[in-house]
């Protein structure tokens, strides 16, 4: 089962198989409301369904029904959706208009991808999956008449790929990878607008994220569903038990990795949960404070503990004793998950994930009803100026910040 960037790759490996062609389609920008935010992809192969979506199934039939011919030059081009109502749109001639009521604008890209000319895009996506280290890609997404970039022109940042790509223009080039030092730094995809005598040129600034790591320490019954979901969210699942009777694959379809491991010191899987996702649910109280301890004392992403709050709470004070370094105990969170009721293992899964979830979007997990702010983050849009030799502005007007919601 793939999902995610995973199916999509799938599906690239398998038209270079075919030397089959395809239209990739990739949302750029976004201006006001939208249920996928810029980056999100859909591959469009020239025969068989599409594959990973660009909205909430709104745009997907008409994306697929005319990107053929809207780059039938062979050229990339940008298309404007707009989810407003039709009384609403004042523009229905720059955007084709769905009538939702949504008062929002999509921005896609759509380009060509075959065996004679790959998608360089897409290369780097395999290169950022395999590696598991983040990459950054700049996209020319509007320019001016005559300008010497194209809509569609890229930059990329990765440590396995060659500094070999270059923009005609060396002064924005030099600012664009700048920028992209930037986006890697902050770990967020924005918008940036330059502007020369001529005119001005918008670049889509993308963060490329490595694939999420989930580490499962227990491989009972409710660590099944789980590993199932966490698959759904194309995340890289490891299921760790001391137990061989538990820790076996066919009980774990979905895992990427499913391994039985000593649960006695020394602990030696830091490698595994050092940046990743923790769930610690083994059933066992000695193989939890085995797994806990050593987890403590690494550099996870996150950390759950199943189980009661005293229980944790004995468990930390038995691991005190051993060691007062736990560098790691601020990202603890116990009894693991979200408070949403259930008690069932599927819906045990989905309180784990969707507490998981919340914490790296840093969100408390309540009721949307109650959220007074836009549901997504805004996409940064710096203005700064630039001029064939310098930039003229390093800081952004306070207009510059495109509101989303």
């Amino acid at each position: 089962m793939l999902s995610g960037t995973s199916a999509l790759l799938s599906a690239v490996t398998a038209l270079e198989r075919e030397s089959g062609q395809a239209v990739l389609a990739t949302v750029v920008k976004v201006e006001g409301s939208a249920y996928r935010r810029p980056g999100a992809r859909m591959l469009i192969p020239l025969y068989g369904g599409t594959v990973g979506t660009i909205s909430g199934g709104c745009l997907e039939s008409e994306v697929a029904k005319k990107a053929w011919w809207l780059t039938d030059g062979g050229e990339a081009v940008i298309r404007r959706y707009s989810t407003a109502t039709q009384d609403d749109d004042d523009d229905q001639d720059a955007a084709l208009t769905f009538g939702l009521g949504c008062n929002g604008t999509v921005h896609v890209l759509l380009e060509r991808h075959s065996p004679e000319k790959p998608l360089p895009i897409l290369d780097l996506l395999r290169q950022v999956r395999e590696s598991g280290q983040a990459g950054a890609v700049a996209t020319v997404i509007a320019s001016y008449r005559n300008a010497r970039v194209r809509v569609g022109d890229r930059l990329s940042l990765h440590p396995s790929l060659a500094d070999s790509s270059r923009l005609i223009d060396p002064a924005l080039d030099a600012q664009i990878r700048t920028d992209l030092a930037e986006t890697l730094a902050q770990t967020r995809s924005s918008l940036h607008t330059y502007r020369d005598e001529r005119g001005e040129i918008e670049v889509f600034c993308e963060y490329l994220a490595p694939q999420r790591r989930l580490v499962i320490f227990g491989a009972g019954h409710d660590a099944q569903p789980l590993s199932h979901m966490a698959k759904l969210l194309d995340w890289h699942v490891t299921v760790v038990d001391g137990r061989a009777h538990f820790a076996r694959a066919e009980r774990f379809p979905d895992a990427d990795l499913v391994l039985q491991a000593d649960a006695r010191p020394p602990y030696e899987l830091g490698h595994l949960t050092d940046g990743a996702m923790v769930a610690i649910m083994s059933h066992s109280y000695s193989q939890d404070r085995h797994w806990l301890g050593g987890v403590l004392q690494g550099n996870p992403a996150y950390i759950g503990q199943l189980g009661p709050r005293d229980r944790t709470e004995r468990l930390l004070a038995e691991i005190r004793q051993q060691t007062t370094q736990l560098p790691a105990l601020e990202r603890l969170h116990y009894p693991i998950g979200l408070d949403i009721g259930g008690d069932t293992p599927e819906s045990v899964a989905t309180a784990i994930l969707a507490e998981m979830t919340a914490a790296l979007n840093q969100r408390n997990g309540g009721m949307l009803k109650h959220r007074q702010a836009a549901i997504h983050a805004p996409t940064p849009l710096d203005c700064s100026n630039i001029e064939p030799a310098t930039r003229l502005s390093a800081s952004s007007p306070p207009d510059c910040i495109e509101a989303t919601g």
